[in-house]
């Protein structure tokens, strides 16, 4: 009962089903939550993460598992939303019986979740995991996947920051722009060279030594500044934060000095609410759900037999997207964010309706 109470008090109501993990011997504890299958199976990825205690594990598996529904929706996939994390430090716990014990649960749940790589997970361990259960995306290219899907995750970023200049600025270019990255990981070191080669000016930052000397080798032209605190207020025409979520808060944002925040990390608003002090402020934010679909359009392609190009086609088509959620937000007067509920909202409910229209039963 306390589960379902402490839900409805922090707004995490409306989940189909939630599945606690647990294989002692290998030192897994894992979450699982599906948020919808409205539009099909859900898809999300497992994060690996050392969360201080478990309601902070629990309370994040809701919310990503949530956001995924949505992208899935807005991306135009026949795909729900779910999301997993386990529970621990990857550096210390992560093993082959661990990855290979979290595939059996997932292949338990017989189709209604895939998985795919996040925080702490990558695609040599899809391909374990894969090793247990068929519902795996994200996996090498040497196994028939897709590979690294932070590639296709950056163009999606690039697309949705032009529209949001051509939307701005009425180009759709960065070129003069000034760019501020918060994150120089899987996604961020694509997102750069995407930028520089569209002639932006890039200032970043990175809690990653390894990351900074990355940059500093690989574009000496980048403008690397100490931490996020720094970037924030630094003179910018585009924030795009693009490591863990909550960087846009009460905080946050009436220190924030960029035009429009388009970035890659999941759960950039803190809180509900947040969409609204940044409309207030004058600065233009396109949802991440939105921006950073590119990724599970890239392992969604798997399911049906990857093929680069045309994953690449679809996650292109996030810049008409957002084009499309820029457009509707400034006609109805309510914020981008809200603007993108409304939108994936309709296509859950409106296609989603269509499954109380009985077929006859296939060999599928």
């Amino acid at each position: 009962m306390s589960f379902f109470a402490n839900a409805d008090d922090q707004g995490l109501t409306g989940h189909e089903q939630v599945v606690f993990c647990q294989d002692k011997q290998s030192g897994l504890k894992a979450v699982i939550g599906i948020y919808s299958t409205a539009l099909g199976p859900a898809l999300g990825g497992t994060r690996f993460f050392p969360y201080p205690d478990e309601e902070s594990a629990v309370e994040d598996v809701l919310n990503l598992s949530r956001a995924m529904a949505y992208k899935n929706a807005l991306a135009g996939l026949d795909l729900g939303g779910g999301k997993a994390v386990i529970w621990g430090d990857p550096e210390q716990l992560k093993s082959e019986a661990l990855l290979r014990a979290y595939g059996r649960f997932i292949e338990s749940l017989g189709g209604r979740y895939y998985t795919a790589c996040d925080v702490g997970t990558y695609v040599p361990d899809m391909d374990v995991i894969a090793r247990e259960t068929r519902y795996v995306t994200g996996r090498s290219v040497e196994h028939g996947g897709a590979g690294d899907s932070s590639i296709l995750t950056a163009w999606g970023v690039f697309q949705a920051m032009r529209a949001s200049a051509e939307h701005l600025w009425g180009s759709p270019t960065l070129a003069g722009r000034r760019i501020g990255v918060s994150g120089l990981g899987k996604v961020g070191k694509y997102l750069v060279g995407h930028l520089i080669e569209d002639g932006a000016s890039v200032t970043a930052t990175d809690v990653s030594a390894a990351s900074l000397e990355w940059a500093r080798s690989t574009y000496p032209q980048i403008d690397l500044v100490p931490d996020t605190d720094t970037l924030i207020t630094s003179d910018l025409d585009v924030y795009a934060p693009c490591a863990l979520g909550g960087a846009l808060n009460d905080e946050s944002v009436p220190r924030l000095r960029a035009k429009a925040v388009v970035g890659a990390a999941n759960n950039q608003l803190a809180h509900p609410g947040v969409e609204k002090l940044l409309e207030e402020r004058g600065i233009l934010y396109a949802p991440d759900y939105l921006v950073n679909s590119g990724g599970v359009i890239q392992v969604a392609d798997e399911i049906e037999g990857f093929n680069f190009e045309r994953a690449k086609l679809r996650a292109s088509k996030i810049y008409d997207t957002t084009k499309k959620i820029l457009r509707l937000a400034e006609s109805d007067g309510v914020p981008p964010a809200v603007a993108a509920d409304r939108l994936a909202e309709r296509r859950m409910a409106e296609v989603g309706r269509l499954r109380g229209i009985l077929l006859p039963r296939r060999a599928f």
